[in-house]
């Protein structure tokens, strides 16, 4: 079994290359993939060759986690399920090469329990699922943010759940001004258009390593800063206005599966969109040039490789 994969052989080169599969076990499915998203956080910095050290990283690579697609094949336990629209967060399926990710491919081999079920009618937008449930794990378990910087795609998903939390609408900042239209429900402003200082949480979703004394010096007392970006270099922050301020840090890691169905219950009963955060799309055959758009056009939110012409 082969599949078509982009793979980040180095930082700045990419293939579109075919190749075979880990054969399946009783326990897995095989999916054919129909869209994957191109995240402009993580892969960029592989891209750059800027990605901090994980286990399991290195070159070459098949990137992406945000893969929807058709289940095509079966374990014996799972036949019922062919058919289905799932989602799927990346793959370790392609033996040698590394699958840190490993979404990118026109098929995948995964352990049915990790392609979970969507709605036929999401379509490509069902790739940003992963980026809601990480955007859901930020907010969950703390009071909902009064401040989200950065209006990219998970920062209009953090603004969209807050909203659909019930919490008061959140003020989003943005210097980017091809990014500070397609607001619902809440306002987008320059920080320096933005007087307050007495935000009781701010959602830091722009991986800016060098903001951190400016959102300790707008937060109210005790205020919580929640860095919800990602940042390939060393966060520093001085003292004394975290300690006037008695400021609060929180790291927002993966998402877990719990926000993943906290997301999935959101979208099925129509308390949270993924409508207008796709800008670009491309054919899988044409990888090299949308990754480049996507990580070199500010006005591009998000990219959808279609893989449906590679099966």
């Amino acid at each position: 079994m082969e599949a078509l994969a982009v793979v980040l052989n180095r930082p700045g080169s990419l293939s579109l290359d075919r190749i075979g599969l880990t054969p399946p076990t009783v326990a897995d499915v095989v999916v054919d993939i129909a869209f994957s998203g191109i995240s402009t956080g993580t892969e960029r910095l592989l891209w750059h060759g800027t990605m901090p050290p994980f286990p399991g990283m290195g070159y070459p690579l098949v990137p992406g986690y945000e893969s929807v697609g058709c289940i095509a094949a079966a374990g014996v336990d799972f036949q019922q399920r062919i058919g289905e629209t799932v989602f799927v967060a990346g793959a370790s399926c392609f033996g040698e090469i590394r699958g840190l990710f490993g979404g990118a491919a026109s098929r995948l081999v995964v352990p049915a329990a990790r392609a979970v079920t969507i709605d036929p009618d999401l379509a490509e937008r069902g790739t940003l699922i992963a980026l809601a449930a990480t955007a859901q794990h930020a907010i969950a378990g703390g009071q909902p943010p009064d401040l989200i910087v950065g209006h990219g795609v998970v920062g209009r998903l953090l603004a969209r759940l807050t909203l659909a939390a019930g919490a008061p609408p959140p003020v989003v900042w943005e210097t980017n001004p091809q990014r500070v239209s397609g607001a619902t429900g809440y306002q987008v402003l320059r920080p320096d258009d933005d007087p307050r200082k007495d935000y009781r949480c701010i959602c830091d979703a722009s991986g800016d390593p060098g903001l951190l004394d400016t959102l300790i010096a707008r937060i109210a007392p005790g205020g919580e800063i929640v860095l919800a970006g990602f940042y390939a270099e060393r966060l520093s922050f001085a003292f004394p206005m975290a300690f006037m301020r008695e400021a609060r840090l929180r790291v927002a890691a993966q998402w877990q599966p719990q926000d993943l169905q906290a997301v999935r219950q959101l979208i099925d009963h129509a308390k949270l969109s993924l409508d207008g955060l796709i800008t670009h799309r491309a054919e899988a055959a044409n990888a090299d040039a949308a990754y480049r758009t996507a990580f070199g056009d500010p006005a591009c939110l998000k990219m959808i490789l279609d893989w449906r012409a590679c099966a």
